[in-house]
């Protein structure tokens, strides 16, 4: 039986099934390393650093603009930690490519403006304002907050056949702009030690920039090259993607969130298999999304799944034929008929959790094969086995009786559940 279950499980046909590798026009996390390396002493090539400090009321308080190799040292490291911090998270989740639909491409729209913003250098003055002014209309923050604007221009190696940098042989010259706007927060009040004094008094409270919040870089750095019609945006939390000033300050389509894939994965989940849907389906398409993402994991593209690839997962699952004949019609009305979902926003990779309403069972993603439903004495049951020994709040007890008791040993947890 044990044996027949393994040959009949996910992890034996998935090594069959084979999803097309895409590579769409998106910067992967190859490339976004690329960029990062340049926020470094010795790869610096940022030309020019201006900001805006604005309070909560949405005014001005203090604008700045400085040639970036000018500033003192341990100020340029600071600046370093937030621009890797923009550029940082799971692509597709904190960090998402977006591309320009036509009109934001013609005369006046958004990305002239920003090609006229990266193409001043960050010069212009009045540009600038324009920028703050745009960033100020439309993010929705009611403290205060630090806008900071770079330009850089990377002098992109040229690489050989079997991926190896070729410093003396450059490609092109990647010229770019990344925004990061850092929440400024006062510091917590408290006594400190004042060495001067030699006394505890009451500590001086500061306005502290934090990490950034929101933040993107235009153009994006697709395949190594300037890509015009991309920009890469970065978002502190998946679920708060500001979309006003993204379609303000950007004019890029914005994608589904982590968050919405997620939830619109289950839907289609739940709208296919219907009010019947069994706990052993549902199980195989987590542990068959697993096992794509953990054979995919060296990729440096993200595993982005189309309306055809769902359905492989589905049928592959043990979906019936019968259930199968709604899923296009489910899939559209859910996600829309050309919309793509990033395998690592709608699996669960660390959690696998079973919910009734009285009983919550977590299950390592590894080991969802330990559970499994059962009819005992009438009842739905979910039976998993167990080891000798198992934990209680901390403690650990035995998991059968001694010798010696009236009670027969029992080999495995059994927790009935309804249909519900």
């Amino acid at each position: 039986m044990l044996c027949l279950r393994y040959l009949q499980s996910p992890k034996r046909w998935f090594t069959h099934y084979n999803i097309e590798r895409r590579k769409e026009t998106y910067m992967n996390k190859k490339e976004v390393l690329e960029i990062r390396k340049q926020f470094s002493p010795k790869n610096c090539a940022i030309t020019k650093i201006c900001g805006c400090y604005v309070d909560y009321e949405k005014n001005k308080k203090m604008e700045s603009k400085d040639a970036f190799l000018a500033l003192p040292e341990e100020e340029a490291f600071k600046y370093f930690d937030i621009f890797k911090k923009t550029l940082s998270g799971s692509i597709g989740k904190n960090m998402l490519n977006m591309e320009f639909p036509l009109d934001a491409e013609m005369p006046g729209g958004t990305q002239e403006f920003l090609l006229k913003l990266r193409d001043s250098r960050l010069e212009d003055d009045m540009l600038l304002e324009e920028f703050y002014d745009k960033v100020i209309a439309t993010y929705e923050y009611v403290e205060n907050y630090y806008i900071i604007l770079i330009h850089a221009a990377y002098d992109v190696p040229g690489r050989t056949s079997d991926d190896l940098e070729m410093d003396d042989a450059s490609d092109e010259v990647y010229q770019h702009i990344l925004m990061s706007i850092c929440p400024v927060s006062l510091s917590k009040a408290g006594l400190s030690y004042n060495a001067e004094e030699n006394c505890i008094q009451d500590r001086i409270r500061d306005w502290i920039v934090d990490k950034p919040d929101k933040g993107f870089l235009f153009p994006a750095f697709n395949d190594r090259s300037t890509d015009l019609h991309s920009v890469l945006y970065y978002t502190k939390k998946s679920e708060d993607l500001q979309p006003e000033m993204i379609d303000q300050l950007l004019g890029a389509k914005m994608p589904m969130s982590a968050d919405t894939q997620k939830e619109t994965f289950q839907m289609i989940i739940e709208d296919t298999l219907g009010e019947d849907g069994d706990y052993e389906t549902v199980r195989n398409i987590h542990e068959t999304l697993n096992d794509m993402i953990e054979e995919h994991k060296e990729e440096p593209d993200p595993l982005i799944l189309d309306k055809t690839d769902v359905k492989k997962i589905f049928e592959q699952s043990g979906v019936s034929n019968e259930k199968m004949e709604n899923f296009e019609k489910n899939f559209e009305e859910n996600a829309g008929e050309k919309a793509t979902l990033l395998a690592n926003n709608i699996a669960e990779t660390r959690k696998f959790n079973i919910e009734t309403p009285d009983v919550v069972i977590k299950v390592n993603p590894d080991r969802m094969d330990l559970v499994e439903t059962r009819m005992i004495d009438g009842r739905q049951c979910l039976v998993i086995p167990v080891d000798d020994h198992i934990e209680v709040n901390g403690i650990n007890v035995r998991t059968m009786k001694v010798k010696g008791t009236t009670e027969a040993k029992a080999e495995e947890d059994v927790v009935p559940f309804d249909e519900d």
